[in-house]
């Protein structure tokens, strides 16, 4: 009998700090652990950490050696961006000829805002680097240090093509006993002011991250598990615990990419809305042909060269307490029962809800005192919540995490009810309506930003308030949903399945074959060097003509793992149906055309009225599902070849050519895709022929010789 292996994930909330662990091979949820998260103790958030591994290594008798891995979400970055709790950071901006002053002017990005109130303070010296001298540096860097300076900062312009400059600016401040960092090592692209914003927030983040990121590896180490700890990255992947130490920026927000990438791994979403609730705040994120939307991150109201997960974040969870100004109901959030340090009237014992009178609060000093809680007879206050009315308008059913003393909650919303002059069940259906009109404006906002599908989008609610708030928004939206399986650690569940991310971007100009070679061959050793094995990695190269930017993204397994979701195998008539309901067409009008490996290739022939009705026209669809009945290519114009290896120069060549656009402007190429074995290799981001043949030549490098290749091309 083979050896179980097991994956641990560990998520740090701002209450509790998550563990769970999932076997390997089937994914299956095998135990889960909350314990106090331990912001107060010596080791900081890491006692924590450790207690939560010790507890579910002990209580399931799982052996240290048998995880093969183990990672971590944290909002620590963010945290520290929010609340302003960062390093003074000392920039060493550096130029020389007529480039000088535009490069102290763009090195020099004063105090960066953060949010409402709170600023990242810099200090800016500049260096003439045509005649750079060690003893200039040194002075430099003394000077930044004199005036408070933690971490410094190179930066120069150019610095993506040649770093030698900003590499003897963080060697001399090395020896003078500071950390620092440049440019380069956060992005490859030309924008020097950009780029130095982004090292600037990235260096103030860093001497707190490498304290928290020392204990946490040694908690680990100390537990006796061997596995290197990976962190969770702000776009859904992970890194090694070193390259934190170095890039911390990378963290931020990976608590929010958590749950969408626990999400995506364990449910069959092609198009959906992913909704993490939790007590005070929900998460809502896209997905759009199963995968997350990316978009760049901002901090201050400024564009980093930073790509995150789009996760928009709404004050309403189960928490959100109920506002009354004027005698009525006027709204919902965003202060929570956390935040006014209140129990949930639902989570209370009936029998403590004796007398109780309505009081309006004000949860912190810049409130209004307009929040609604109980007091009752014992002297204790409770909060009336969004979680209370979707527990008495039967939303949340029985044995839920957020199931409750509907009893309790009666007694307390009555209190309300009558000082209003209203019924309990109105008052909670306002309640409720006013909350899902907030959260349906940013799901439909998504759904437009994104083209989702409706006729495929699925409701997804994780988290512990997943059923306050998806099913409630369901009805209100129309839109079917469902609760994620282990919701409450979804999060948790995304840390331990995640795979390792990397991008590389560039700013080059009409990118030649070298061009792209290089930044693959690049993107591969900086992703092996992060912990993924190298027959995983999986690399989608990407053109921004209008921009100048050649962009490679690779994910990959921190081991050889071929499976990318739970559940079983649909058959070939099961995919076709799913396919005919996401089109509005009956499964006569349906039929696989190419099925390889995991995918199957479906042609629709959908007819379209014209002429009020009188006139029918016929179009052909294509869409490419898995094996596990995911649309993962949904394409309106658009043919189907499947041909080998060999057949690369010649049949592939002459399929892309035929559906080629020709006009006044030149060729436009199809949209390609490729498909065989497990892998999908998107092509559709290149500009001309020589770099399409290019790059499918490399992604079919280690293809058999007879193996099927299947490819889509598209017009559309």
């Amino acid at each position: 009998m083979s050896k179980r292996t097991v994956r641990i994930g560990i998520d740090v909330g701002g209450t509790f700090t998550d563990a769970v662990v999932v076997d390997n091979e089937t994914y299956e949820v095998i135990a889960k652990e909350k314990v106090p998260t331990t912001h107060h103790a010596e080791q900081g958030v890491a006692a924590g950490i450790v207690t939560a591994i010790e507890k579910v290594l002990t209580k399931n008798r799982i052996s240290p050696d048998d995880v093969i891995f183990i990672a971590h979400g944290t909002t620590q970055a963010t945290n520290a961006l929010l609340e302003g709790d960062v390093a003074k950071v000392g920039i060493i901006g550096m130029g020389h000829g007529a480039e000088a002053g535009r490069s102290r002017r763009e090195t020099t990005v004063g105090n960066i805002e953060l949010a409402p109130g709170k600023y990242l303070a810099t200090e800016h010296e500049f260096l003439d680097s045509s005649s750079m001298s060690d003893a200039a540096i040194h002075h430099a860097v003394e000077t930044l240090r004199s005036r408070g300076c933690e971490v410094i900062v190179a930066s120069e312009s150019y610095s993506v093509d040649d770093p030698t400059n900003e590499l003897r600016v963080i060697k001399v401040a090395n020896d003078c006993g500071m950390i620092a960092t440049g440019g380069y090592e956060i992005s490859q692209l030309y924008g020097l002011s950009s780029r130095t914003r982004t090292a600037a927030v990235n260096a103030a983040l860093i001497p707190k991250m490498m304290e928290t990121a020392d204990m946490t590896e040694a908690a680990v180490r100390g537990s006796g598990i061997s596995k290197p700890l990976m962190i969770m990255r702000c776009d859904g992947g992970v890194m090694s615990i070193d390259e934190v130490r170095k890039r911390p920026i990378l963290t931020m927000l990976s608590g929010l990419a958590a749950g969408v990438a626990g999400a995506l791994m364990y449910e069959k979403i092609t198009d959906g809305i992913f909704l993490e609730a939790g007590g005070t705040s929900t998460d809502i994120s896209a997905i759009k042909d199963g995968k997350v939307m990316i978009k760049n991150a901002e901090v201050g109201g400024h564009k980093l060269y930073l790509t995150s997960l789009d996760v928009r974040t709404l004050g309403v969870a189960g928490g959100s307490m109920i506002v009354v100004e004027g005698g009525h109901l006027s709204d919902v959030g965003p202060r929570s029962a956390h935040i006014a340090d209140l129990d949930y009237e639902v989570f209370t014992p009936v029998e403590k809800i004796v007398d109780p009178r309505v009081k309006l609060i004000a949860p912190r000093k810049e409130d209004r005192p307009s929040y609604a809680a109980i007091a009752c007879r014992n002297g204790e206050s409770y909060a009336l919540t969004l979680a209370g009315a979707a527990n008495i308008l039967g939303y949340v059913p029985s044995g839920d995490y957020a199931s409750g003393n509907i009893e309790a909650a009666r007694l307390a919303w009555q209190a309300l009810a009558s000082s209003l002059g209203s019924s309990v069940e109105d008052l909670c259906r306002q309640a409720m309506d006013i909350a899902m009109g907030k959260v349906a404006e940013v799901v439909r906002s998504l759904t437009i930003d994104y083209d989702l599908n409706p006729n495929l989008i699925y409701l997804i609610g994780g988290g512990g308030s997943a059923s306050v708030v998806a099913p409630a928004l369901g009805d209100k939206m129309g839109i079917r949903h469902r609760i994620a399986a282990n919701a409450p650690y979804i999060s948790t569940i995304g840390v331990s399945l995640a795979l390792v991310r990397e991008q590389i971007e560039r700013n080059v100009s009409n990118p030649t074959d070298a061009d792209i070679r290089k930044i693959r061959h690049d993107v591969t050793e900086v992703i092996v060097r992060a912990g993924a094995a190298a027959e995983t990695v999986d690399i989608t190269v990407e053109i921004d003509a209008q921009r100048s930017i050649l962009r490679a993204t690779a994910t990959g397994a921190t081991e050889l793992r071929t499976k990318d979701r739970v559940g079983e195998k649909r058959s070939e008539t099961e995919l076709a149906a799913l396919v005919a309901e996401a089109a509005e067409v009956d499964v006569s009008a349906v039929s696989c055309v190419a099925s390889e490996g995991r995918w199957h290739v479906f042609q629709v022939t959908a007819q379209k009225k014209a002429l009020f009705g009188l006139v029918r026209s016929k179009k052909k669809l294509i869409r490419v599902v898995d094996e596990e009945g995911v649309i993962r290519l949904q394409k309106d114009d658009a043919r189907v070849c499947v041909f080998t290896r060999e057949e690369l120069s010649e049949g592939f060549s002459s399929f892309v050519d035929s559906m080629t656009r020709y006009s006044d402007a030149g060729a436009t190429l199809p949209k390609t895709y490729l498909f065989f074995g497990q892998k999908l290799s998107d092509l559709s981001g290149v500009l001309n022929k020589e770099q399409l043949m290019s790059l499918a030549e490399l992604e079919l490098e280690f293809a058999g010789e007879n193996q099927p290749i299947v490819a889509v091309a598209a017009r559309d």
